[in-house]
């Protein structure tokens, strides 16, 4: 080939020296490589175009790596751009021709993808085409020479990944991130057309049932086809896109109250009037929804999504296949404002040292005399009346802060304990502590230390945080046994635990929930029957039991009949922030029990 580009390939050719240490044998035969085998089992094929003759010349195996048709398919640019799909991001020559780079004399390198279909019944290759084309004196690209991998392994799976960065896998609706993103994007669209839009969080009622009685992949199958159909039901501008396990986000763009309840009731039908035909049987379920007008009652994409899972719960409240629709009240807006205020109190009180106890005592039932106190907590901070004791436990776990509370209540009985050899006290653990080895660590190391200290402690958790499991209840009250000290159950009788769970849950005492009590006083025959049945089984399985909530001596004679051990409530003493045992000894207070988070 005449032109520059040829005298550069005739570059770089002078003969090379042999390597030093290395003798030359003449007479030993040269190894060769089949370059063209390499090429096809790596799934190349390299070429060279004369651009302006048109005219391609392949290596020998570019027939078996593009499963071209014929040789002439390919002996020209022109024959090869008429098997390139048309639906290719771009060509070799749109590569070649692309800015307004120039041949230096060393070339121009350009990389291409395209999808190289050899005919209308095969479904192509991707081909990865990187070459360096060389300019005539003017120029203009004069010959091109490089190799074509096929990358169509590759290329799936780019755009499998690319799918999956926007849409769900299981379901194929919007991903939780592309939903999120489409929400804010509609939010303030919303607001800069002055309309109003719902967002709506959709949830499969029974799915829990499903996976029970048929497995995860029919569960899992039931989720993609209610996705579908409420797809289907959807306005084109609409959007729709799975957020969790069995919820759904959707998008009502120009949407108010009223059309919401159109089109809820429209989705809910849509679920609840078909059966989901599966290879176990047929499977039926229902949708419960809950949304939020935007901006109306949401000033922002995050809060739209906050409030649409409120009114997703107060829908579940009502019955399955609900709807509602959120409603910004004063009473719900001065409690959220309410819990704020309270928090900020709270961590303030947390940095100041500001937490103390207030002491119950707890009495034998046998005599009177006095057994050991409970440790409630207070806080020495200007909160709402009833944000103190156990409001302000239930408030802290609400907002996320009860493990801090947790640990300062650990440390500041562990000190008092350590400080006054007369107390005996039990203190209140939260379920979030329960599930919290950090928490459970740092106790039984500090009891380890100190084993006088475990003799004198009585650890209490509620029933409910029993309900949430029972295995990981097990554990934690094994192991503070284990380490010397007693275990409470709080508040038995109100949730769900049952007489068996007792058993196989450990404890030591059973602290019988007050309403129980205080029904006994009302002359409630079956709370009596309840505080029997419990009284008799706890001293079958060797535990003690506590009264709360006692006010006067008829229920104590009442109590102390029905074999109570242990006796709470006024008519032994309210709390009192007055320590009952003798002051600590100064300098006498370890240098630490210490671990709040």
């Amino acid at each position: 080939m005449d032109g520059k580009p040829e005298a550069k390939r005739g570059q770089g050719r002078a003969e090379r020296a042999p390597l030093q240490g290395f003798e030359h044998r003449a007479a030993e035969p040269v190894q060769t490589i089949d370059y063209a085998g390499t090429l096809t089992a790596i799934g190349e094929a390299v070429y060279d175009w004369d651009m302006r003759g048109d005219i391609l010349t392949w290596s020998d195996n570019a027939m078996s790596v593009l499963r071209a048709p014929s040789s002439d398919a390919i002996a020209s640019g022109r024959h090869f751009a008429r098997l390139v799909a048309a639906d290719s991001p771009i060509t070799r020559y749109e590569a070649i021709m692309a800015g307004d780079r120039k041949d230096e004399g060393a070339g121009v390198p350009y990389v291409a993808q395209y999808r190289f279909v050899a005919s209308p019944s095969d479904p192509g290759v991707w081909l990865e085409d990187c070459g360096r084309w060389y300019a005539d004196e003017d120029g203009i690209p004069l010959r091109a020479c490089g190799t074509v991998r096929v990358i169509t392994a590759r290329r799936q799976e780019e755009e499998r990944l690319t799918y999956l960065s926007r849409y769900d896998d299981l379901t194929g609706q919007l991903n939780r991130v592309e939903l999120l993103g489409t929400l804010n994007k509609t939010f303030d669209e919303t607001l800069d057309n002055r309309q109003s839009m719902v967002f709506a969080i959709a949830r499969v009622d029974n799915l829990a049932v499903i996976n029970q009685a048929y497995g995860f992949d029919v569960a899992d199958r039931v989720i993609a086809n209610v996705g579908n159909r409420l797809k289907s039901t959807l306005r084109a501008d609409d959007a729709i896109g799975r957020i969790s396990g069995n919820k759904f986000g959707i998008v009502l763009r120009d949407c108010d109250g009223e059309a919401f309840e159109v089109a809820a009731r429209r989705l809910i039908e849509t679920i609840s009037d078909k059966i989901i035909t599966t290879d176990f049987g047929h499977v039926s379920t229902s949708i419960s929804i809950g949304g939020v007008l935007a901006p109306g009652d949401a000033r922002s994409a995050s809060e739209a999504l906050t409030r649409a899972h409120e009114a997703l719960d107060q829908a579940r409240r009502q019955y399955r296949g609900a709807a509602h629709l959120f409603r910004t009240d004063d009473e719900k807006i001065e409690t959220r404002r309410r819990n704020v205020r309270i928090a900020d109190e709270i961590v303030a009180g947390l940095k100041a040292d500001q937490l103390r106890f207030a002491y119950q005592p707890i009495v034998e039932a046998a005599n009177g005399r006095l057994a050991y106190h409970e440790a409630l907590l207070r806080l020495d901070r200007p909160l709402d009346d009833d944000a103190s004791g156990g409001a302000l436990v239930a408030i802290a776990e609400n907002l996320g802060l009860i493990r801090l509370i947790d640990n300062r209540v650990r440390d500041l009985a562990f000190t008092e304990l350590m400080t006054c050899p007369d107390a005996r006290l039990s203190i209140n653990v939260s379920a979030d502590s329960i599930n919290d080895k950090a928490w459970l660590n740092t106790t039984t190391g500090l009891l380890d230390k100190r084993p006088d200290i475990a003799s004198r402690i009585v650890f209490e958790i509620t029933e409910t945080a029993v309900v949430r499991s029972l295995d990981d209840a097990k554990r934690f009250v094994a192991a503070l046994r284990d380490h010397g000290a007693k275990v409470a159950i709080d508040d038995f009788g109100a949730g769900y635990t049952s007489f068996h769970a007792l058993k196989d849950l450990g404890v030591d005492l059973v602290k019988i929930d007050g309403m129980f009590i205080t029904a006994l006083r009302e002359k409630n025959a079956r709370e009596k029957v309840f505080i029997r049945a419990l009284v008799d089984i706890a001293k079958a399985f060797g535990l003690k039991t506590v009264a709360e909530w006692v006010r006067d001596r008829e229920t104590v004679e009442e109590l102390t009949e029905l074999g109570v051990d242990y006796f709470q409530g006024e008519m032994f003493g309210l709390a009192s922030d007055e320590r009952p045992w003798a002051a600590p000894q100064t300098g006498s207070a370890p240098a630490a029990a210490t671990a709040t988070g």
